[in-house]
């Protein structure tokens, strides 16, 4: 009584644990009819027990795989267990779906197989996801491989272990000779440790990286490139590896330099041209009129000093800070103390702008040395310049403020040099000026738009191709 209530419990168990399984588990006899089917098989196939017990296996196997059945019963025939392997089976509609299966004996009492018991797993989740990680992956690589650029990943200590096909095209390497820290092997020796240095030092604070410098091709030839890399972390913010992509910039830097050798020439003749206008402004003018030959001659030379300014940056803008300070220097020496600049570097303004705002110096500078605190010796110029932000928009503020001169008196008549002050730059600079000729000291002040800063950008920023002509 005590064993048979124990196999009663246990075939108990045993049934309650195939009904509720979430795979499908069917058993069949030795020509492939179905003795068992649990619920999950009626779940993934769309079939009830009542209509494939007693039926065969094989309303469940596609045409082309009825082979496979053959193959399955031989082997449990023989005693063998089916190892899980994947293939497809049929839902009642028809539908294929792939599901992965194990299939064993089933033995009697005496060790006879009289059957098979079958598990089947569904895999309609793991193939859509698989099959969207390889959609993926073939858009990942049709991209990679068709973007200009060299791009490659590496770990967090420089060792590539990814590069797209335009790297191989280009540098004629392998993934043997370049995984790891190959990519040295092709790097310009009289750069590779500047690189080197430079990937190291910025790579291990985890901060994005850029630089230039030249690659070996696979013709021999070395061509310089813009390298850029971020670094991609997981979501706990610790650091995966690193995306790079290196840009060509051979031909931009070629035709910088023709650009630079060009304007140097253009400046050069210019130059040459208001030296024969000062000339001329001698002879002429000369002694019948010293005030208005020296007026012209300080306003030329303010020219040119804006005019090597613009040359240096490709006629691109010049900086606050150095058109201040150079149109400042032809009038007093700055480091005497007497003049205070005061404002951040950088701050890059159109060509236009640079050059109303250098005349404007010019002409404030020169008068103070005529006539304001610069011509006594404890006077003093204050020149302050900053970004402001009116209405969400960056805009320029300058001041020039006198102090510890002679008294100041405000003018009985307004001539060129007044226009120069106000007027240009108001046009210019897209801005409004105010000049108070307070006794204690003239006050010039602009606060100009956010349309006069080079390229849009407020910090003055270079381009990338002027950071890549300049760099190396």
């Amino acid at each position: 009584m005590k064993v048979g209530r124990t196999s009663s419990f246990r075939d108990a168990h045993l049934a309650a644990i195939v009904d509720h399984s979430s795979d499908a588990i069917v058993s069949k006899d030795l020509d492939g009819n179905v003795l068992s089917w649990n619920v999950a098989a009626e779940r993934l196939f769309g079939i009830p027990a009542s209509e494939m017990i007693g039926q065969s296996i094989r309303r469940i196997i596609p045409a082309d795989r009825q082979d496979e059945e053959d193959r399955i019963l031989a082997r449990v025939r023989s005693g063998e267990l089916v190892p899980k392997f994947e293939t497809m089976r049929l839902r009642a509609d028809g539908a294929e779906i792939p599901v992965a299966i194990t299939v064993s004996p089933i033995r009697d009492e005496l060790g006879h197989i009289i059957g098979a018991s079958k598990i089947a797993n569904d895999l309609r989740e793991q193939a859509s996801l698989r099959t969207e990680l390889l959609r993926s992956q073939r858009q990942f690589k049709a991209l990679a491989n068709n973007i200009p650029q060299l791009a490659w990943m590496a770990t967090s200590d420089a060792r590539v272990f990814w590069y797209n096909q335009r790297w191989y095209d280009f540098t004629g390497t392998t993934p043997e000779n370049t995984q790891g820290w190959g990519w040295h092997e092709i790097l310009h020796p009289d750069h590779a440790q500047r690189v080197i240095d430079s990937i190291g030092d910025t790579w291990s604070k985890g901060e994005p990286w850029e630089g230039t410098y030249p690659l070996r091709g696979a013709d021999g030839e070395y061509r310089w490139f813009l390298s850029r890399a971020q670094p991609v972390h997981d979501e706990k913010g610790d650091l995966l590896f690193w995306c790079g992509t290196n840009t060509d910039i051979t031909e931009e830097r070629e035709t910088n330099e023709r650009i630079r050798l060009l304007m140097n020439e253009v400046n050069h003749r210019a130059r040459n041209i208001l030296a024969t206008i000062q000339a001329i402004v001698h002879r002429t003018v000369g002694e019948a009129d010293p005030a208005l030959t020296e007026a012209l001659v300080r306003r030329i030379t303010a020219l040119a000093a804006n005019q090597d300014l613009l040359t240096k940056s490709n006629w691109s803008g010049a900086t606050v800070d150095a058109i201040c300070r150079s149109q400042m220097l032809h009038v007093v020496d700055p480091s005497d103390g007497r003049v205070e600049f005061d404002g951040p570097e950088g701050l890059m303004l159109k060509p236009t702008a640079a050059e109303a705002l250098g005349l404007a110096i010019h002409e404030l500078a020169t008068n103070a040395m005529k006539y304001g605190a610069l011509s006594s010796e404890t006077g003093k110029v204050s020149l302050r310049w900053d970004i402001v932000e009116t209405e969400g928009k960056q805009r320029l503020d300058i001041e020039w403020r006198e102090s510890g001169g002679p008294p100041v008196s405000r003018p009985d008549h307004k001539g060129f040099g007044t226009a120069i002050i106000t007027r240009n730059p108001e046009m210019a600079l897209r801005g409004k000026v105010t000049l108070d000729y307070a006794p204690e000291g003239v006050v010039w002040r602009v606060t100009t738009t956010d349309k006069v800063f080079s390229d849009g950008a407020s910090a003055g920023s270079q381009t990338e191709g002027q950071r890549a002509a300049a760099t190396g």
